[in-house]
């Protein structure tokens, strides 16, 4: 048995020098075995990467498969209203949502979150045709999803600019929670009834400041800050 000189780590008798720090082997009462074959593979495997085309083509013909099959499903079976819509939307909200940013690598921030949105606002749209609600898709959900985008978007764009630390990130992502729950209030009030009698959501609004306000104290004042990245190991 040898024995590294340089490092001590035990060597195997095939090993001509160190696998850690490269020492040449010279043990003239073993000399090295040369038969034997070594304890680990000489060459280096590599498992090969999976093609993302044809990942793509294999989740677009599974998710076309079921809108198909539901839609040829409610065509033969009686039903008062066409179901198959909801499916329809979910898979095409499903495909905008995986196969495009699969496609195209380092895709802009602004054409991704509008591709959400939109898949959104479509499969939404599917089933106001079904419900035959034209009237609360314009008024309500439309308003609501587009509101959530733009949040969606002040994020993305606050958050991924630049490195934030946990406390920034928490604080924006309360703050935008908070004024987008005043809006769907807002949005909600005027469709049922005319005007805006805020309630709930100053509830929020309230709890979400009070949660801002010790972070952004916390944030100020370096002690408190150091304090809190040991406590919280941020």
């Amino acid at each position: 048995m040898s024995y590294c000189v340089n490092c001590g780590v035990e060597l195997d008798k095939t090993a001509s020098a160190c696998p850690l720090c490269h020492t040449p082997v010279r043990n003239p009462n073993q000399p090295v075995d040369r038969t034997s074959p070594p304890p680990f593979p000489a060459e280096r495997g590599e498992v090969a990467p999976v093609s993302k085309r044809e990942l793509a083509l294999l989740l677009t013909a599974m998710l076309a498969c079921v809108a198909v099959c539901c839609a040829v499903l409610n065509l033969f079976l009686p039903a008062k209203r066409i179901w198959s819509l909801y499916i329809i939307g979910a898979v095409l909200m499903l495909w905008l949502w995986l196969v495009p940013p699969l496609l195209a690598r380092g895709m802009p921030l602004l054409l991704r979150l509008g591709i959400d949105t939109t898949a959104i606002a479509v499969y939404v749209l599917l089933i106001a045709i079904d419900l035959d609600g034209a009237g609360w898709y314009r008024a309500l959900a439309l308003p609501i999803i587009l509101t959530g985008g733009a949040c969606a978007l002040f994020l993305g764009l606050t958050l991924g600019i630049s490195k934030r630390s946990i406390l920034t990130s928490v604080t924006l992502i309360l703050g935008t929670t908070g004024v987008f729950l005043l809006g769907v209030e807002f949005f909600v009030d005027r469709f049922c009834t005319g005007t805006w009698d805020p309630g709930w959501s100053l509830v929020v609004m309230t709890i979400c400041a009070a949660l801002i306000i010790p972070l952004l104290v916390v944030r100020r004042v370096p002690s408190l800050r150091e304090e809190a990245r040991r406590r919280f190991h941020m």
